[in-house]
């Protein structure tokens, strides 16, 4: 069972990730809105204001999306599906996207729970 964690920058494709989400067969999930720490030093922390110039172009808010995952096989499905909405996640400014081991959770909801 995995964690998985994908920061979104461009908030505008939350639905179009969402809908990849269930795609890859992954029906539940928490989002919250979210700010990089760049963002916030910039515009928060007057000692950063001068980066404001070197932040232009960067969207201040995000979102992240969190899902455990049982079956390992959907985060690679999601994956794909993710970079054809978003573009290459490699490249700066995309999104960040990764699992954190979970060895104990409790109040999920099971597939084969959903079908009794």
């Amino acid at each position: 069972m995995k964690l998985l964690v994908f920061v979104l920058n461009k908030e505008e494709l939350l639905e179009d990730v969402l809908e990849a989400f269930i795609e890859a067969g992954i029906t539940g999930a928490t989002i919250l809105d979210s700010e990089g720490m760049g963002r916030f030093l910039t515009y928060e922390i007057p000692l950063f204001a001068d980066f404001r110039e070197f932040m232009k172009g960067n969207k201040p808010y995000n979102k992240t999306i969190f899902s455990v995952v049982e079956d390992e096989k959907k985060i690679k499905i999601v994956e794909k599906l993710i970079e054809k909405i978003c573009g290459n996640l490699s490249e700066p400014g995309t999104g960040i996207l990764f699992t954190i081991p979970v060895d104990y959770a409790k109040g999920l909801v099971r597939e084969e729970d959903k079908m009794k």
